[in-house]
C-alpha cells in the first residue's frame, strides 16, 4: 500500500469518521485499482495516473461482467482519493475530471450515496460565501426542503430554542421540520458572517447571493452542483437532488414513511412511497450478495 493510499484512508477514518464498513470499501476499491495499474502499466505510484488510465480500467471491468452501478461506486471512490490528493497539492488536476459515470437503468428517484455525502468538506474558514454554500448544502440535505422554500426562508423562520425551521411550502401550507444542534450552529455563524458583510442590507430572506441580495433559482443551483460536481458520478447534480437523497437516506436507515412524507410536506403517501424503490433495490443487491442462491 502507497504511503497516499494510507493517509488518504487515516483521514477518512480519523477526520472524516467513516464507518469502518465505509472505509473497508474504500481501501478494497483502491487496492483493487493499485492492483490493476502495477500488473498492466508497471506503475506504483497512483499520484501518476492519466484519464486514460482511468478508462481503461472502466474498460476492463466492463468486460469482467461487473454492472454499471457497481463500477460507478469504484469510481466514486476513485474520485474521492484523487480530489483528496489535489486537496493536498499532491496533483494539480485529478484524472477523474473528465471521467463521466455509465448510464444506469432509469430510476424514479435520483439520490446521491451517503458515502459521496460524506465526502463533502468545506474550508475553515471565516469566508462568508464558504460558509454560505456549506449552509446551503447542509439545509437541503439535513431537510430535504425543495430550493424554492430554502430561498423564502427568513430568519425569523429558524426556532434556535426548539431546533425546528418553520417551512412556508407549496399552497402556502406550514410545516415544521426538526434540525440538529450542530445545524443551528452553522446557522449562527453564517448569519454573523453575512450580517458583519452586509451591515445595511434590507433583504430579510436568511439566504443572501453575493450582493446581499435575495438568492435566485439559478445562484442556488450553481453552487449545489458545482459542489456535487467534485463529489458525485450521479447524472443529476441539482438542489432537488438532496431531496431525494434526504428522503432515500432516511428510509434507507429505517424512518416511518409517514414521517418522511411529512417532512417533505407531501400531501398524498404515494408521492413518498417512490423513494421505496431505492430501498428495495438496496435489498436486492444485499440479497445477490450474501444469499447463497443470490447470484443465480
Amino acid at each position: 500500500m502507497t504511503l497516499m493510499l494510507q493517509r488518504f484512508l487515516r483521514h477518512i477514518e480519523t477526520e472524516k469518521r467513516y464507518s469502518v464498513h465505509t472505509v473497508n470499501a474504500y481501501k478494497r476499491d483502491l487496492e483493487q485499482f493499485s492492483d490493476f495499474v502495477k500488473i498492466n502499466y508497471e506503475i506504483k505510484d497512483l499520484l501518476s495516473i492519466n484519464s486514460e488510465i482511468i478508462r481503461s480500467y472502466i474498460i476492463n471491468m466492463k468486460d469482467s461482467g461487473l454492472e454499471n452501478r457497481s463500477i460507478n461506486r469504484k469510481i466514486s471512490s476513485l474520485r474521492t482519493f484523487y480530489t483528496y490528493c489535489k486537496r493536498e497539492k499532491e496533483i494539480t488536476t485529478s484524472p477523474l475530471s473528465e471521467i463521466k459515470s455509465l448510464k444506469q437503468p432509469k430510476e424514479l428517484a435520483k439520490f446521491i450515496p451517503e458515502y459521496d455525502m460524506q465526502n463533502i468538506s468545506f474550508e475553515e474558514t471565516n469566508n462568508f460565501a464558504i460558509r454560505r454554500d456549506e449552509l446551503i448544502i447542509e439545509i437541503l440535505y439535513q431537510t430535504g426542503i425543495r430550493q424554492s422554500e430554502l430561498r423564502n426562508l427568513s430568519d425569523n423562520d429558524i426556532d434556535k430554542n426548539k431546533r425546528t425551521i418553520k417551512i412556508l411550502g407549496k399552497r402556502n401550507k406550514e410545516r415544521i421540520i426538526p434540525i440538529e444542534k450542530e445545524l443551528i450552529n452553522l446557522i449562527e455563524r453564517y448569519i454573523k458572517l453575512r450580517d458583519e458583510q452586509f451591515p445595511e442590507r434590507k433583504n430579510v430572506k436568511l439566504i443572501v447571493n453575493n450582493k446581499g441580495l435575495e438568492a435566485s433559482p439559478k445562484f442556488i443551483y450553481t453552487i449545489v452542483h458545482k459542489i456535487l460536481i467534485e463529489t458525485t458520478t450521479v447524472e443529476q447534480k441539482s438542489p432537488h437532488v438532496l431531496r431525494h437523497t434526504f428522503a432515500t437516506h432516511l428510509l434507507n436507515r429505517g424512518a416511518d414513511i409517514r414521517a418522511i412524507q411529512k417532512m417533505l410536506g407531501h400531501n398524498s403517501l404515494s408521492s413518498t412511497q417512490v423513494y421505496t424503490h431505492n430501498t428495495i433495490e438496496k435489498l436486492k443487491d444485499a440479497y445477490k450478495k450474501a444469499h447463497p442462491y443470490g447470484d443465480k
